[in-house]
């Protein structure tokens, strides 16, 4: 879709004016002229002074005018930048409107485009606003549905209960340690994930960088008194590594980390049903780690090679039995909706097959087009389902957890996500993943370590946010872990100093 944009000549609204056009249109191209190549036009009319007043008008090519205005109170600031954001989110306001007329789509999360929308609640609250208040405003600034509101609540009443000091814990950091090898790389996938075969160099090399990072850090934070709320190793897939490999880093973690034993949650990705041995569940065992993802995605075998995860649907049941059967006793499984060839009756056999099995924990992620995968350069290999048919899937996996005993505790968004939906982790009573949390709500510092692993610096009193990361390739991360540590370490300094310390 083409859409040309009349009146709205600074740079900084094409970004936004795009994400929204997407939710709407695949691949929709912005032009911000009167173009004749264009499917759609949309003139912005714009009043400001203590008040924003948007007006935009839009005419298709059969001659069709549809019309939307926003009107909203200026809240006075400093910062040029909050100011421009006030006058965005009007703008997004009167557009969304408009496109929602046009084409006869109600978009569920409104003008939200973000991946945290629970972020939006959470803050609401610790401002002390009333519930209904809260609610209130989500619907009128963001045109956000009572159905996602009321989930976002149940979400964030989740976590408080999981985690009451959710608030408090600036004085604390998680660890993520990415591991940057699979058996192979799935075509969804953008993740930093090399076919670990023949890379055995490779391997050696990351893990001594890794071991590396964790010796500094973990100094660092024993002198400062730091303490680690939960330790995550993502990936690629953590268990693609050696048993012996896994076991010097476990034992690097309680070597150079503080406190390891009170560390609220150790979890490791074993997402590859085929990278499970019971070699590796002993390794797990022994340092007294019982969290871990097996993460099935589809039980149609057509769907698992078309995708190109080379385990069967049997070894996935066969794996899951066998760690369960070797102490793994908090279990997280995913599935994708939206998959390459299903619909409805193929994501309806998989949560049957998940009937089966009951883990602690089911994350129903809906297939998002990354702009890097292979799936995505290649979408006319890759026929997956409508708008429609995956709402339908998502309400099917809604219905399922509520009637076997999950409740929703964490959400998160991706930009080109089928449906503009979102991604859901469902869990037990007391079997929620406490980190899904925190990198959710982005509540404290996260420290990646590892091949493209980010950190999150947090200032424990302004709560400004830093972004740090780790090169994605394996040489880039070989060739530099000593300077990035350096770099995170002086991060850190400035953060937790006797100045700004959350102590």
């Amino acid at each position: 879709m083409r859409i040309s944009i009349i009146g709205l000549e600074d740079e900084r609204f094409s970004r936004p004016l795009r994400l929204i056009a997407n939710l709407f249109f695949e691949e929709s191209q912005i032009l911000t002229a009167n173009a004749e190549e264009a499917d759609i036009q949309i003139k912005f009319t714009l009043q400001v002074n203590k008040h924003v007043s948007v007006f935009a008008e839009l005419k298709d090519n059969n001659g069709k005018v549809y019309v939307s205005e926003y009107q909203k109170e200026m809240v006075s600031s400093d910062s040029e930048k909050e100011w421009f954001k006030q006058l965005k989110n009007a703008v997004a306001h009167a557009y969304l409107t408009v496109l929602q007329d046009f084409s006869g789509i109600t978009q569920k999360w409104g003008i939200l485009t973000g991946v945290r929308p629970t972020k939006l609640l959470h803050r609401k609250i610790q401002e002390g606003v009333p519930l209904a208040a809260a609610h209130q405003q989500l619907k009128e600034d963001y045109l956000i549905t009572d159905e996602k509101i009321k989930l976002m609540q149940q979400i964030v009443d989740r976590q408080l209960s999981v985690v009451p000091d959710l608030y408090s814990l600036q004085k604390e950091v998680s660890i993520y340690i990415g591991i940057p090898f699979c058996p192979t790389k799935c075509a969804y996938c953008t993740f930093p994930a090399y076919a670990i075969n023949g890379r055995q160099g490779s391997v050696d090399s990351f893990l001594g960088g890794l071991h590396y990072e964790m010796k500094k850090i973990g100094a660092w934070l024993k002198e400062k008194g730091v303490r680690i709320t939960t330790v995550y190793y993502g990936g690629g897939t953590p268990t693609s590594i050696t048993a012996n490999e896994m076991d010097m880093l476990y034992e690097e973690m309680y070597d150079s980390f503080p406190d390891v034993e009170n560390i609220r949650e150790i979890t490791v990705e074993a997402g590859r049903p085929d990278t499970i041995t019971p070699e590796k569940l002993e390794v797990l065992k022994k340092w007294n780690i019982d969290r871990i993802s097996i993460n099935p995605q589809s039980y149609t075998q057509e769907t698992l090679k078309a995708i190109g995860r080379h385990h069967t649907v049997t070894e996935t049941v066969e794996k899951y039995h066998l760690a369960r059967s070797m102490g793994m006793n908090n279990i997280n499984m995913d599935l994708i909706i939206g998959l390459p060839g299903e619909g409805v009756p193929e994501f309806t056999h998989s949560l049957a097959e998940t009937e089966k099995l009951m883990p602690e924990s089911l994350t129903v992620h809906t297939l998002s087009f990354k702009r890097a995968s292979e799936m995505t350069k290649n979408k006319e290999k890759y026929k997956v389902a409508g708008r429609d048919e995956a709402e339908k899937m998502m309400e099917l996996a809604e219905v399922w957890t509520e009637g076997h005993g999950y409740v929703p505790y964490y959400l998160y968004r991706q930009k080109n996500i089928l449906g503009n939906l979102e991604n859901v982790g469902y869990s037990l009573p007391n079997q929620e993943s406490i980190y899904n949390i925190m990198i959710m709500e982005e509540q404290q510092t996260i420290i990646g370590l590892g091949c493209g692993a980010a950190s999150k610096f947090i200032d424990p009193i302004t709560g400004k946010i830093t972004h740090f990361a780790n090169p994605k390739d394996p040489k880039s991360y070989n060739d530099g872990f000593a300077a990035y540590t350096e770099e995170k370490l002086k991060i850190l300094d400035e953060l937790f100093s006797e100045k700004g310390s959350p102590a």
